[in-house]
């Protein structure tokens, strides 16, 4: 399988810039964090910390977080909604504050909400890559946030495209490439993948696990959230594909993507289910 980038939408991203006064890019949201986080606890036999959302995100029934990735004490979560598409929440774990920011297909006199699950984000650099399951990976330039009237904006860029079908369920960071997995709740199809940042051929691993739902390698060992419904905790999976081994209840109920920070060796996972919505930090070495 090979991914293979689409044509930019330059001309679509310039108009929406134009529209509303010039891109602001992201400095202008972390310098506008208008939404309080809380240091909290939460269940799960390997969680190190923990942080909550304001009251009204806690409890929202239309928006779900699904995606995480983390730059030092930036963090970036992904939600969808079905009525209202898909956005990326910035946080700034160290001031405890964040903000949404909508996410966007831009057009020739506007643009639409990006209608995709979101299931996982991966963050290099400028580039934000979001997880459009049968799609492929939409592409993002956080230098493009423009500030509209009711709040920022995020417009896509291009879309990596597959050759073949493959269930895009999340999308990590690993080092100079992106890993990808797929979520399969009976079935094999357990698949987990490497790719460059720009797409290219696709490196299929087999042996991955069920009900994945986000996975990074650090080295060569490779680590997967699994979640058991919205009452029991979550296991991460370690080790190499097809001797993964399993740690029971390392994380809340209801876990989705995981991303791995270099810098602290932390492993990170967000949970979806309203009422029991947490961030949360893994030491590494505790699931290893």
């Amino acid at each position: 399988m090979h991914l293979t980038r689409t044509d930019e939408l330059d001309a679509e991203v310039d108009a929406l810039a134009a529209r509303y006064g010039g891109r602001v890019g992201l400095e202008a949201v972390l310098g506008d964090l208008d939404r309080r986080l809380r240091r909290t606890l939460a269940p799960g036999l390997a969680v190190h910390r923990a942080w909550t959302w304001d009251r009204a995100d806690r409890d929202d029934p239309e928006w779900w977080p699904q995606g995480i990735s983390v730059t030092g004490r930036q963090v970036a979560v992904s939600w969808y909604a079905k009525a209202g598409g898909a956005r990326v929440s910035f946080l700034d774990v160290g001031a405890l504050r964040y903000r949404h920011v909508q996410l966007v297909l831009p057009t020739a006199d506007g643009w639409t909400p990006l209608r995709v699950h979101a299931g996982g984000i991966a963050w290099h650099g400028t580039r934000l890559y979001v997880a459009a399951t049968k799609s492929g990976l939409w592409v993002c330039d956080t230098a493009d946030v423009v500030r509209g009237p009711d709040g920022y904006l995020l417009p896509v860029r291009s879309r990596l495209r597959p050759s073949e079908p493959f269930r895009f369920s999340f999308v990590g960071h690993d080092g100079e490439g992106l890993v990808l997995g797929e979520y399969d709740s009976a079935g094999d199809q357990r698949r987990l993948a490497r790719v460059g940042l720009d797409g290219g051929e696709v490196e299929m691993v087999v042996g991955g696990v069920q009900r994945a739902q986000g996975a990074v390698r650090v080295g060569l060992d490779w680590y997967v959230t699994a979640s058991h419904g919205k009452r029991r905790p979550g296991s991460i999976w370690s080790g190499r594909p097809g001797a993964l081994r399993e740690h029971r209840w390392a994380v809340p109920m209801g876990c989705e993507d995981l991303a791995h920070d270099p810098q602290t060796d932390l492993l990170w996972t967000v949970t979806e289910h309203p009422h029991r919505r947490w961030i949360v930090a893994v030491r590494r070495r505790r699931v290893g």
